[in-house]
């Protein structure tokens, strides 16, 4: 890899910085325009910070919501328990990264209040209550809840005490061969300092004797992460079975068994297991790297040396051990959390995963879009020979992402007359198709660019590793505008026809993750549309290359032009509202945040335009209060399929304009990453879009309504007690009476 001069790092920075300026400026003239244009009122001056709600207690809003699915006695046995871990997983990442963030900010002084006009400190507060109320009412969903329902299924997590001898001696044997070589006991004393503790292992911390002196020392003892947490004791036939009891154990408590064999010749006095949350939110100084990525190799090393920002420990702990540890990894009062083992409900995944039918979500196998295959019986449908014909709306995972952009790129990659293939890559698999098809792209002589994002978080590692194999095929590696992330889900593939040159694109909404696709609902266009190919090649030339004044037809490309071109066509429809025409706005996306954004959807609202939003994950927008949003609608749909795609309609007139892409509602996203929004005009597509909304809305539909105070109700069950439609099992089913 060569490295890249100083001035060109130093000019794209510059670039960017350039782009947040117009887009702030722009944001602004909108705002005071549409302001004095309609004479609505100043909503700062009226309604001050009370208009937007707590960005970080809506986050552990949202992972109620999850936690309420674990609670949910109707679903699946099997899928709560992953939801419990899911809950865990989400949890620590909000630690690490906004928990650690609020730290960072009240340590260096930068006390700036919230949008909500919580000071930082406030926010430390709300969260620490929130999440610990959180965090135990999760302890007892698992203990009260679920655990009696698996022991009904014959599914039990046991101890030690609960086994016969038989499997004692298998799990010694187990203990001895695989355990014991990679367990490195570390004792505190005057020889040996307090040992580093890495942010999300579980570890164990134990008290010896020796007994000729009777002094009692402390040791440190770290689980093994490559090891599955819970160890099945009787095999994947009874794990699988339902007729056969499948027992599991906790890797920790084989261990704590076998402490004698690590501390020959002391006495084990006790142990207790505890986690340690850091921070691991990367800071790459771009303007001073030479080289991005080993840049960023660096800092991820750093990683694991964050401070500490949570410490989980058992009920159990004896408190001279939890002083110790407060003391040594200099912890708050407010960042401990007691709690019932087992610690770290992550580990349940592996026991979720039992191929126990009766207590999963139904199989689903993804159907070939209808727009791809309507009148073709062949397996592989010709993706260049539909998007010809008609543009491609793709709604995952319910088409096949395998016969779709998977295939769009192999077969890319395969045709002798694609000239050239452009993609970028946010986040991807292990073992990625996609990589592989740029990959024989390349080799076979076509021009390949791949933009990668090796600062996608937590992701970081695998995208080097994939920028090193990529660049080794001969593919042309790009690493983007510095100071921006880039986020767009872009391919671009160029192929020579009878007539010339013809671009085919996919715009998309999520990544081109194979694995992921199966549970990630996501939407995407495949189209040859020449104006929407000029486009994206003109966004790939900014992205690889100088082009700072780019402009685009067809797109809405953050930073630049997205939130002034989304406030625009919000403004629009404040036009159309009071000139007596059609006016609704309706908004699918993770998370909305953007004051912007939500200052102009309640501008819509005090108009009398119909606002409905549809967010998976976090909401500063209060709908619902008098003479400000009693207009508009909050609702959450959460279930067996992420909800990750982004979606814009809006009425126009009674000429509906609808948009798809990456971008969610958040300064991130807006300010600080290249994202891309593409209009769907196929009047099939826009109907299908328009149909998403009503489905998600109805009354008869499982949802959580949002209040004006920015507490969420779930509404799930009928006046009889029922379960309302599942919309996720609606297209299921909807796509599998097609194929039949």
């Amino acid at each position: 890899m060569t490295t890249q001069p100083d001035t060109r790092v130093q000019t794209s920075n510059h670039i960017g910085g350039d782009i947040n300026k117009i887009e702030r400026a722009e944001t602004r003239v909108d705002r005071i325009d549409i302001g004095e244009k309609i004479k609505l009122p100043n909503l700062a001056g009226d309604f001050g910070s009370d208009r937007f709600l707590d960005r970080e207690t809506s986050w552990i809003e949202f992972n109620t919501r999850v936690l309420e699915l674990a609670e949910d006695p109707h679903l699946f046995l099997l899928e709560r328990l992953n939801f419990l871990s899911i809950v865990t997983s989400n949890l620590d990442e909000f630690f690490m990264v906004r928990v650690a963030g609020l730290k960072r900010r009240i340590a260096t002084g930068i006390a700036v209040p919230a949008p909500s006009g919580l000071t930082p400190e406030e926010q430390m507060e709300e969260i620490a209550e929130a999440a610990h109320a959180l965090q135990e009412r999760q302890a007892r969903v698992f203990h009260e809840q679920v655990y009696p329902e698996l022991e009904k299924e014959k599914i039990r997590i046991v101890g030690w005490d609960d086994l016969e001898d038989a499997a004692k001696e298998k799990l010694t044997r187990f203990f001895r061969a695989e355990l014991f070589p990679i367990l490195t006991p570390l004792a505190v004393d005057p020889a040996h300092p307090f040992p580093y503790i890495s942010g999300l292992s579980l570890n164990l911390a134990v008290i010896v004797r020796n007994p000729q002196t009777g002094k009692e020392l402390f040791a440190r003892l770290k689980v093994p992460e490559t090891i599955d947490r819970m160890i099945s004791i009787d095999g994947s036939r009874a794990v699988n079975s339902s007729s056969s009891e499948a027992r599991f154990i906790p890797l920790e408590a084989i261990i704590a068994q076998h402490l004698d064999v690590l501390f020959p010749g002391m006495e084990v006095v006790e142990h207790h297991a505890f986690r340690v949350t850091r921070n691991e939110d990367l800071e790459v100084e771009e303007d001073d790297a030479e080289n991005l990525l080993k840049a960023l190799e660096k800092e991820l090393l750093r990683r694991r040396f964050g401070p500490p920002v949570r410490l989980e420990v058992e009920d159990t702990i004896n408190p001279n051990i939890l002083d110790l540890l407060v003391s040594e990894l200099g912890i708050d009062g407010h960042e401990i959390y007691k709690l019932p083992a087992p610690l770290d409900m992550r580990g349940f995944a592996a026991i979720a995963k039992a191929n126990r039918p009766a207590l999963h979500y139904p199989k689903h196998v993804a159907h070939t879009s209808r727009w791809l295959n309507a009148n073709e019986t062949s397996k592989a449908a010709d993706v260049f020979g539909a998007a010809r014909e008609h543009d491609v709306l793709l709604h995952h995972p319910y088409d096949s992402f395998a016969t779709s952009v998977q295939a769009f790129l192999e077969q890319a990659a395969a045709d002798p007359n694609v000239q050239a293939i452009k993609q970028t890559l946010y986040r991807t698999s292990g073992d990625s198709p996609i990589v592989d098809a740029l990959i024989e792209a390349a080799e076979s002589g076509k021009q390949v660019l791949a933009l990668v994002e090796i600062k996608a978080r937590f992701d970081e590692q695998a995208n080097i590793e994939w920028a090193r194999k990529l660049e080794r095929a001969g593919v042309h590696v790009v690493y983007g505008i510095v100071g921006l992330k880039t986020h767009c889900k872009l391919s671009l593939v160029v192929r020579k026809e009878a007539d010339g040159l013809r671009r085919y694109c996919h715009i998309g909404t999520g990544n081109y993750h194979p694995s992921t696709a199966r549970f990630y609902e996501d939407l995407g266009l495949i189209t040859c549309d020449q104006q929407i190919g000029e486009d994206v090649s003109r966004l790939f030339n900014q992205l690889s290359g100088y082009a700072p004044k780019t402009t685009y037809k067809q797109l809405l490309v953050a930073p630049r032009s997205l939130r002034s071109g989304l406030i625009d066509n919000i403004n629009k429809e404040i036009e159309h509202k009071l000139a007596g025409q059609k006016a609704k706005i309706q908004i699918k996306c993770n998370s909305m945040v953007d004051e912007a954004i939500i200052d102009s959807l309640y501008r819509a609202s005090q108009a009398g335009v119909e606002v409905n939003v549809i967010v998976r994950g976090i909401c500063a927008l209060r709908p619902g209060v008098p003479g400000l949003s009693e207009n508009i609608k909050v609702r959450s749909v959460l279930g067996r399929f992420l909800e990750h795609s982004r979606v814009f309609t809006f009425e126009n007139g009674g000429s509906p304009k609808t948009y798809i892409g990456s971008a969610d509602m958040m300064h991130r996203n807006l300010d600080r990453r290249v994202e891309a929004l593409v209009q769907v005009k196929a009047p099939a597509h826009v109907k299908y879009l328009l149909d998403m909304f009503d489905n998600y809305l109805s009354p008869k539909t499982s949802n959580w309504h949002l209040d004006a105070n920015g507490k969420w109700e779930r509404h799930h069950l009928n006046k009889d007690g029922q379960p309302l439609l599942d919309v996720q099992a609606s297209y299921l089913s909807s796509r599998d009476k097609k194929k039949k």
